[in-house]
């Protein structure tokens, strides 16, 4: 595919900025794959009645980490960070932006953390710096006490501190997150309320939980016309033992896999066979476009995403191209709130 396929107008005031008042307040879109019709549901409640007794849904369970941070120059202007991996006591890899190469060597504050220095010791592709702490320091567990959510560029949020840091740090977050080291949330699963899960089970619904953790790549845009000259970025993911039996099982007996959100899929249609999986842990690198044949997926919920990413191009691969475009401008035209905090869509 190329980006002039996948590429369309989006009006601004339709980019969430925040969440729906109640997780499962958002709306859902309902694509049906046999008959190409679309319905639409004023709450993502609806979708128990989508489902039916013996569908498998699959989770990703990636917590996100509060990675936004600032250092303080000497000046007092900011540096915007990203945390991104710790393999040192004192060292540890981040994003920077407006840090200027005098201040390489230099110590400087960390805003939030009272007391905390960092020195930038080495500068990488990308925009990807080594930095060093003063002293020994835990970044993970720094960062889940002074560090805010990463919250994609779209979403505008004030410098230094928002009303909203309180809120995103609960929001930008699944209920059943468990495992830390995502710099981005599985957004598709952000309508779930315990309270639906609950329901869901309670009705044959089966609920299956893997992990794949967004890294850095996913802010990387797509610069060639032509997908197939697209560097897709790796991504490290594990499916447990547990996991990997319930969709054997639901494979084996003819029941639906519905994978909850793009990064679930990818792992799902990474594995070599669509009908026994073996617990595992890896990386992929897959990228999804028309015409691929899927092996295992029966079913993707997903919201709405960017153009000329390579989000859309899978939700094209899914629905087919044409039908991809025909949802799109339903769902301007209805007004359906877009991107991360944005509302869902249901297709299978």
């Amino acid at each position: 595919m190329t980006l002039d396929e996948l590429d369309f107008h989006l009006p601004p005031e339709l980019i969430a900025q925040h969440p729906a008042a109640d997780r499962a307040g958002s709306r859902l879109l309902h694509f049906n794959r046999q008959t190409g019709e679309i319905k639409h549901h004023q709450s993502f409640n609806a979708i128990a009645s989508l489902f039916r007794p013996g569908d498998l849904l699959v989770m990703n369970d990636a917590r996100v980490t509060p990675a936004r941070f600032n250092l303080i120059k000497s000046t007092g202007g900011v540096v915007q960070g990203l945390f991104v991996s710790q393999t040192h006591p004192r060292r540890w890899s981040g994003m920077l932006k407006n840090l200027g190469p005098v201040y390489v060597e230099q110590w400087l504050l960390l805003e939030r953390g009272p007391g905390v220095r960092v020195r930038v010791l080495e500068k990488h592709d990308a925009g990807l710096y080594t930095l060093e702490f003063e002293q020994d320091q835990d970044a993970a567990e720094l960062f889940e006490r002074v560090g805010r959510m990463p919250l994609p560029p779209y979403i505008k949020r004030d410098k230094h501190e928002d009303a909203r840091d309180e809120e995103d740090k609960e929001r930008y977050q699944t209920v059943y997150a468990k495992t830390p080291g995502s710099i981005a949330a599985p957004t598709a699963g952000l309508h779930f309320t315990p309270e639906l899960l609950e329901r869901l089970e309670s009705s044959g619904v089966e609920l299956a939980r893997l992990t794949l953790h967004v890294g850095i790549g996913t802010f990387k845009p797509v610069e060639v016309n032509d997908l197939n000259d697209h560097d897709m970025h790796l991504e490290h993911y594990a499916i447990p033992e547990d996991a990997a039996g319930q969709i054997s099982r639901a494979k084996r007996e003819g029941r639906r896999v519905i994978a909850v959100g793009t990064t679930t899929c990818r792992v799902l249609e990474s594995q070599e066979s669509g009908e026994e999986l073996n617990p595992c842990a890896g990386s992929t690198r897959l990228l999804i476009q028309h015409p691929y044949k899927f092996k295992l997926i029966d079913g993707l919920l997903t919201n709405f995403h960017l153009p000329k990413s390579t989000l859309i191009a899978l939700v094209a691969a899914w629905v087919g191209p044409e039908s991809q475009k025909r949802i799109y401008r339903e769902a301007i035209e209805h007004e359906y709130r877009f991107f991360s905090y944005g509302d869902a869509m249901l297709a299978m």
